[in-house]
């Protein structure tokens, strides 16, 4: 099947190469169990650090006794007006890391649009502004959240209203840029967290075209799991002499337990993960999907068999999704079905399982998906389901609803031409007519399209 060639690469219907599919072995480790692991030793504690008395007594109280170690190493650098690169797994803590530097220093500087921190999903750009409000209570600093998916009006008047910190995807801050909305020539922080992620999403030229607009002096801070061409980039362009801090363990978490469930078709797939989800013990699944459509067309077929389950794709409104991740940290909901929009940045604690409907493409995205259990050094499940290589599922079986209409057609009587009776023989025989070119039916046509929709 030929794929529409991404605009900007010169030859318009040329195929794109597929990636290679991951083999299946990298989808299988043993956990190593928490306590088989030397603990991390901090060399300090939040108390430590010189922090104002008010955000220590908050993170007391939130249970905050101890720092991970990217917190441990990056605090006192941020607080010190280092540029920072942290390299470090999801789950341990970055947001923290760079916030609590940044309350310190706004509370010596209360200009407005001070901070401007970018994160690749909507998701995690919320997450990140419920970390500043919970961190910086009764500091009477405020923040405004802009990105896309909403009325983009609100957003506007939020911001001329005024704003300590500014935390948005990249595509809605530039818009706002462009429409002389927000100005950052008065921004002496500027964070790019995912930083890899963003990279990966295409918004390269979005970051260079914000970053352009900050002050030349400021303090930079960029998280990434991996450092790829693209992040040396940026570190390269951005940043000013910056601190390595590098606390990744593994390619994946070794906490995690992985393995990989065989399946004959997309049938059978669906089976199996229905027998899955009634066994004890899956209390929060995320479920992962390739495709848009899949994971809601999924998340439907689960409802309807009696597993409750809620869809966060890019289909769906912000409100949409803020609604299924809340019901789904609630308890209200134990299944969610994503695209892997979800697979990066989101904190949602206590996650038992991780199922790869579909695996990824790349390993890089695997190992995002499955980090969202297992997290904090806890333990976790991640299944991916893989199709048997001996089973022909290249072809998809017809609905059978559309079947039996197309028999029915081909069994009836065929029309008659005109001025002859039912039962007598045209005037002509049929190799004598021309021959026309038949329309496809209806039938045809929508079969055609499922084709199609199957086959993505």
């Amino acid at each position: 099947m030929y794929l529409r060639a991404p605009r900007g690469s010169g030859r318009p219907g040329r195929a794109r190469k597929q990636p290679a599919a991951i083999n299946a072995s990298r989808f299988i480790n043993k956990a190593i169990a928490p306590a088989d692991e030397t603990p991390y030793v901090p060399t300090h504690t939040f108390h430590d650090f010189g922090l104002h008395a008010r955000t220590v007594a908050m993170l007391d109280h939130i249970g905050y006794t101890s720092p991970s170690p990217i917190q441990d190493q990056t605090i006192p650098l941020g607080l010190a007006g280092r540029d920072v690169i942290g390299l470090a797994n999801t789950g341990t803590g970055k947001t923290a890391a760079f916030l609590l530097p940044i309350i310190e220093k706004l509370l010596t500087d209360r200009h407005m649009t001070s901070v401007l921190v970018l994160a690749p999903t909507r998701e995690l750009a919320q997450q990140i502004d419920e970390e500043f409000k919970r961190f910086a209570a009764g500091h009477k600093l405020y923040s405004v959240l802009v990105v896309g998916g909403v009325n983009i009006n609100r957003q506007i008047q939020q911001v001329r209203r005024g704003a300590h910190i500014v935390i948005g995807t990249p595509g809605r801050v530039k818009d706002l840029i462009d429409r002389r909305v927000l100005r950052l020539g008065m921004a002496t922080t500027f964070v790019l967290d995912e930083a890899d992620r963003m990279c990966d999403m295409g918004f390269v030229r979005d970051i260079r075209t914000i970053e352009a607009e900050l002050p030349r002096e400021r303090q930079t801070f960029c998280f990434s799991a991996t450092m790829t061409p693209d992040v040396q980039t940026i570190v390269q362009e951005f940043m000013t002499n910056p601190e390595l801090v590098s606390v990744v363990r593994s390619e994946t978490n070794d906490h995690i337990e992985q393995d990989v469930v065989h399946a004959r078709d997309k049938m059978h797939k669906i089976d199996l993960l229905l027998e899955h989800l009634g066994k004890p013990g899956y209390e929060r699944v995320i479920v992962f999907c390739e495709t848009k459509y899949g994971a809601q067309r999924l998340a439907d077929r689960l409802t309807k068999d009696n597993f409750p389950a809620a869809a966060i794709h890019g289909n769906k409104s912000q409100a949409q999704r803020e609604r299924a991740l809340r019901d789904f940290k609630t308890g209200r909901l134990n299944i969610l079905v994503a695209t892997d929009v979800a697979a990066r940045g989101l904190d949602i604690p206590d996650v038992s399982h991780v199922i790869n409907f579909d695996p990824p493409h790349q390993y890089e995205d695997y190992v995002h998906r499955i980090g969202r259990t297992g997290r904090a050094g806890k333990s976790g499940i991640a299944l991916t389901f893989v199709m048997d290589s001996r089973s022909n599922n290249s072809v998809p079986r017809e609905p059978r609803g559309e079947r039996s209409a197309r028999d029915d057609r081909s069994n009836r009587p065929s029309r008659s031409p005109r001025g002859t009776g039912r039962n007598e023989a045209p005037n002509r025989s049929a190799a004598a007519r021309p021959k026309r070119r038949r329309m496809p039916t209806s039938v045809e046509t929508e079969d055609r399209l499922v084709r199609m929709i199957q086959g993505f």
